[in-house]
């Protein structure tokens, strides 16, 4: 139309007469007029004014027009006439027509005071702005006490009705009122509002956003809305990541559109909680065109990597890799070599991911070269620890130190590449570079990263600086949080064991399992299976720990019980069996103790300690056993090249078959390594 117009119940009227009465400031008259050719009452006329106003762009003017509003008393008089019993059929025409000319007039109201809000947040009054439109909610909840229904409304209500819901939450993070936030976002999507689905999505979305990354705890939800046998979140976290589920499955079924935005903030809420075995299922539960297949494997392989599935993971990623699909993927190699890196027998293929990923990275950002060189290290160090010969073992370590320095060369400051520096020098007997190397890990952290605190307290145990470890010990402990202090407790008990005080290392192992057992009834029974739990120390550690400390000291009685307790937890265990086979050997048992052993390899055929034994009690039993003991104590040396007591019992064997040159050989290389013996494996912190 040419000209505009005002249309109610189907009487129009031009505006051009309104505003003009609006542009001399005259609202009065041009209520009187709008009243008069319209036939409204004062609030349905100052609700259509102040409309005006709004569209027109004068946002004081129409905020002036909407004051004199008196929502309470207009809802008040038109409640009973819009809830009242739907008419007979014989009359059914002319209560539907004074009907929806009630609801009408609700509309106009409504929508006045959903418009007076969004003035008030234009003008930034926002604690004002959610005042009013929580007044809008409350109304209808007077006018439709049992919730709305499809068929008592029409839909210019549901509209002002579905607006007014999404936007209440908002103006209260806008006021920084924060709990009324979370209260407004429970109410839109607990209450009865005939919301539609894309709608209701949006606000699922959104308080699910606010609770992940709003910085601040929500209070629980209340009791009248919880159901019983239901589920009621405990935090944030749980609340976001339910509400992210029933997100993801509209999205499966229907009825909404796919949203990646959505499965982004899910995976990063179930990383925080280490669940990425479920994260897999819903990657799992996706269709195919989602996701490319490739990325799909890719985000497969991080999960199962999470979950310490490393097997399935890499299969994944060797899938990404194929030359058919993308084999220069820069993140899918860097996985695929951090994987390979924690298995000596991955460790080859790992070094090739690496090496072609720094090929990839050419042009890259410094990071990126420093991490494919980190890696590229970390898997020469564990391939050099099952190379076939002495000087394979010392090229590849030497590859490997020199692809470390290269890392940091590049990042100078970098605390996860000086920490495996680290490590490399503490392995290779460098004290001294692996001294500075922990103490520039723990300076760059500032002291809050445990495996820090535990790689100094190593390398002055190696050192035989008992006292200053212990001093460490008791540093990390002021600084590490009580369920995290079991391996400190068990490094500060060998530490008591090394300075000839056994029975303070009794009483820091039962201070140890005493943690351990109150941990495990704070976290009931449930045993994650992340990778982030590989450095804590389990009840059966603690007994396995206990019993060779007793069999140390010939209480037989003590250490029988203790792995009695280790064998009731892990049935099967090659460190149990060699713990009973020094107990049969101390008390005179020799073919039993050589049973011990074998079960033990029988379990793990890569199990030093038993290895070793072994090689020592076949050399004990005399000249017809000694090519046997010297075979398990060279295949224990290619293991752990450091083992000092491996190269001790092979310089026995070479005397006493009158290899005297090797045998010297033998016994200065253990002599070396006695001055440099730490406590615990430095590949125990790895």
């Amino acid at each position: 139309m040419s000209v505009r117009e005002v249309c109610v119940n189907g009487v129009c009227m031009p505006t051009s007469e309104l505003e003009a009465k609006l542009d001399e400031g005259n609202i009065l008259e041009a209520e009187s007029a709008l009243r008069e050719g319209l036939a409204l009452n004062f609030e349905e006329a100052r609700a259509l004014l102040g409309r005006l106003e709004y569209q027109r762009g004068n946002i004081e003017a129409a905020l002036q027009v909407f004051e004199g509003i008196d929502v309470q008393a207009a809802i008040q008089r038109l409640q009973p006439f819009i809830m009242e019993k739907p008419a007979p059929k014989n009359r059914r025409s002319r209560s539907e027509s004074g009907h929806s000319v009630l609801q009408h007039a609700a509309c106009l109201v409504l929508e006045a005071i959903y418009l007076k809000a969004m003035s008030l947040q234009k003008l930034g009054r926002a604690t004002e702005a959610a005042k009013e439109c929580r007044s809008v909610l409350d109304a209808v909840e007077k006018i439709f006490p049992q919730g709305i229904l499809d068929t008592l409304v029409d839909n210019k209500l549901q509209e002002t009705v579905s607006k007014a819901v999404e936007l209440l939450p908002e103006l209260w993070k806008l006021a920084g009122s924060h709990q009324e936030a979370m209260g407004a976002y429970r109410r839109a999507l607990l209450s009865q509002w005939n919301l539609d689905n894309d709608c209701c999505a949006r606000i699922q979305k959104r308080f699910a956003v606010y609770l992940l990354y709003g910085g601040v705890e929500a209070n629980s939800p209340s009791l009248a809305v919880q159901i019983d046998g239901s589920f009621v979140p405990k935090n944030n976290m749980e609340e976001a990541i339910l509400l992210l589920m029933i997100l993801l499955r509209k999205c499966y079924i229907g009825k909404t559109e796919w949203d990646p935005a959505i499965m982004e903030h899910f995976m990063f809420a179930l990383s925080l909680c280490g669940q990425t075995s479920v994260l897999a299922r819903h990657f799992e539960e996706l269709l195919p065109g989602v996701y490319p297949r490739c990325d799909r494997w890719n985000y497969l392989a991080l999960c199962y990597s999470g979950i310490g599935q490393n097997k399935t993971a890499l299969n994944l990623l060797r899938k990404s890799l194929n030359r058919h699909e993308k084999p220069n993927d820069p993140l899918a190699l860097l996985l695929a070599a951090k994987i390979c890196s924690e298995d000596h027998y991955l460790a080859s293929e790992g070094a090739g991911y690496a090496r072609q990923a720094l090929a990839c990275s050419q042009g890259m950002d410094e990071h990126l070269k420093s991490v494919c060189l980190r890696l590229l290290g970390l898997c020469l160090g564990k391939q050099a620890k099952v190379a076939s010969s002495d000087l394979e073992r010392s090229f590849l370590q030497s590859e490997a130190l020199k692809s470390l320095d290269e890392a940091i060369a590049f990042e100078r400051h970098n605390p996860d590449v000086i920490f495996e520096l680290g490590v490399q020098y503490a392995e290779h007997r460098n004290a001294n570079a692996a001294l500075r190397c922990a103490k520039q890990f723990i300076d760059a952290t500032g002291g809050s990263i445990l495996k820090g605190w535990r790689l100094l307290a190593l390398i002055l145990s190696a050192q035989q600086r008992y006292s200053e470890a212990e001093v460490v010990i008791d540093a990390a402990l002021d600084e590490t949080a009580k369920w995290d202090q079991g391996p400190l407790l068990r490094m500060k008990a060998k530490l008591k064991i090394a300075q000839s005080l056994p029975m303070d290392a009794v009483e820091m192992y039962r201070f140890l399992l005493a943690l351990v057992q109150a941990q495990k009834k704070s976290f009931g029974s449930f045993q994650s299976t992340a990778k982030g739990q590989d450095d804590k120390v389990g009840e059966f550690e603690v007994w396995q720990g206990l019993a060779s400390l007793y069999s140390g000291l010939s209480h037989w009685k003590d250490a029988e019980v203790c792995l009695e307790k280790a064998r009731a937890l892990k049935q099967y265990s090659a460190a149990t069996l060699h713990i009973e086979g020094l107990m049969h050997e101390a008390r005179g048992l020799p073919s039993s103790a050589l049973v011990a052993y074998s079960n033990g390899l029988a379990l793990d055929v890569d199990n030093v300690a038993c290895e070793v034994a072994l090689g020592a009690l076949l050399w004990k039993m005399g000249p017809k056993s000694l090519p046997a003991a010297r075979s398990f104590l060279s295949d224990a040396l290619r293991l752990e090249p450091t083992n000092r007591m491996a190269w001790y019992y092979l310089g026995m064997v070479h005397r006493d078959d009158g290899r005297m040159a090797d045998a010297c050989d033998c016994f200065q290389a253990a002599a070396m390594l006695e001055e440099l013996d730490p406590i615990e494996s430095f590949s125990s912190i790895q």
